[in-house]
């Protein structure tokens, strides 16, 4: 390739990573771990084959999530790929639908009930990018798309979709329900609500009920690692001087990792490290593409 077009393909490639906010892909591959170790894990090739379908869906959703924003973007966010006229809008449309068809052909392959699950996570996924900014409960829709894909992870382990795994769902549930709430704001330059935050604690009460006993000393360190982080989260949010919705809700992003850690107290060590290891994946990927 001559030296001349190489830049050309670099942004375009980089576009694609903006397009598809790969910096969050950390903290789908960690909701597919958790969810699979509740399910019984077992197989990993089923797991592979969840991760490739959910970073698919992953991606597609947030191709169409610009291509359905795209008038918004173009009053608030001129920096978005296709009011930057890095991409065109017919071609975000086309590699949304690919990417989303993609995915739903891997959970079909993976097993049924995977695939029932993954038809009701395609569902919200669509859903909520068609009615996130005209309707104040979208966020509701938002942490039901990471329900269903913990739900659909778990369908894959041998155990299947087992109590603990819906525990851990609706934890998550919570958690991302309260940083979309707050993330709502960060476009229009609003003021969050405070109420919103509890929801951000709602894994740790949630963890302290199920882990007892052996357990329930992993579940306490966890949670003070968790606690400890939306601390350090929550400062550029409510910062009085030097508020920064972005930066607060990118980290809000990257602590869905350790939420899923503490669903998981009671994993092997290297398991945990592996979780951890997401989790700074995710602080990396930050760095280069916008998480939001």
């Amino acid at each position: 390739m001559p030296a001349d077009t190489q830049p050309t393909l670099v942004s375009y490639l980089r576009t694609l990573l903006v397009l598809g906010r790969v910096s969050n892909l950390p903290t789908v591959w960690s909701n597919c771990l958790a969810g699979w170790l509740l399910g019984g894990g077992g197989n990993w090739h089923l797991f592979t084959l969840l991760c490739l379908a959910a970073t698919c869906l992953h991606a597609g959703g947030m191709f169409l999530n610009d291509a359905f924003d795209v008038e918004f973007d173009r009053r608030h966010r001129g920096e978005r790929p296709i009011p930057a006229r890095a991409i065109t809008e017919a071609e975000v449309w086309r590699l949304g639908t690919l990417w989303l068809g993609v995915g739903m052909f891997l959970l079909i392959v993976t097993n049924r009930t995977a695939a029932s699950l993954g038809v009701v996570l395609l569902a919200c996924i669509l859903l909520y990018n068609v009615v996130h900014k005209f309707v104040g409960w979208a966020p509701l829709l938002m942490a039901a798309c990471r329900f269903f894909l913990y739900l659909t992870a778990a369908a894959t382990g041998d155990a299947g979709v087992t109590g603990h795994a819906m525990w851990g769902a609706f934890a998550l549930a919570f958690y991302i329900a309260g940083l979309s709430f707050v993330a709502r704001v960060e476009s229009t330059g609003g003021v969050a609500s405070h109420w919103p935050l509890l929801l951000l604690a709602t894994p740790v009460g949630l963890a302290m009920v199920v882990n007892g006993g052996e357990f329930a000393l992993n579940a306490t360190l966890l949670s003070c690692l968790l606690l400890s982080w939306l601390l350090h989260s929550l400062g550029p949010l409510l910062s009085r001087e030097k508020r920064d919705v972005g930066a607060g809700v990118s980290r809000l992003l990257a602590g869905i990792v350790l939420v899923d850690l503490l669903a998981v107290a009671d994993a092997p060590v290297e398991l945990g490290a592996g979780f951890l290891v997401l989790f700074l994946l995710a602080l990396l990927f930050q760095r280069f593409i916008p998480a939001t």
